[in-house]
């Protein structure tokens, strides 16, 4: 994706705590800005998404539950184990509410390759883990 130039005036506090934080995650402040732009924006379209930061990178997450790609794993397992209704299965089987599992599918929906992603590298963890 092509990226141009955009100026905006901040507050010198904010400057300084993006300063820190870019410096914390080792990435350059435009680059910073930019994906918490990114995350606000899918937020703000798909409201009860939150990202979250951890040793294997930045995710995104339900409000108050697992990880997107966590219940979309779940999902298409259910539907691979043949399930009529596989958002229903994994409310059966989860704590989660209907709202989460249907808001993890739409995000799903929305960026298929991010969360497709976490599975695939998620299934070959735990795939070398089995053999260790």
């Amino acid at each position: 994706m092509a990226s141009r130039p955009f100026s905006a005036r901040l507050d010198a506090d904010l400057l300084e705590r993006l300063r820190r934080l870019s410096t914390r995650d080792r990435i350059s402040m435009s680059q910073l800005v930019e994906r918490l732009l990114e995350e606000a924006m899918r937020t703000e379209e798909l409201p009860g998404i939150v990202f979250r930061s951890g040793p294997a990178g930045r995710r995104a997450g339900v409000l108050g539950g697992p990880d997107v790609w966590e219940i979309v794993r779940d999902l298409e397992a259910a539907e691979a184990a043949g399930h009529e209704d596989p958002v229903a299965h994994v409310l059966a089987v989860t704590d989660l509410a209907e709202e989460q599992v249907r808001l993890a599918a739409a995000y799903h929906r929305a960026h298929p390759d991010e969360i497709d992603a976490w599975i695939a590298e998620n299934a070959e963890l735990t795939a070398r883990l089995l053999t260790a």
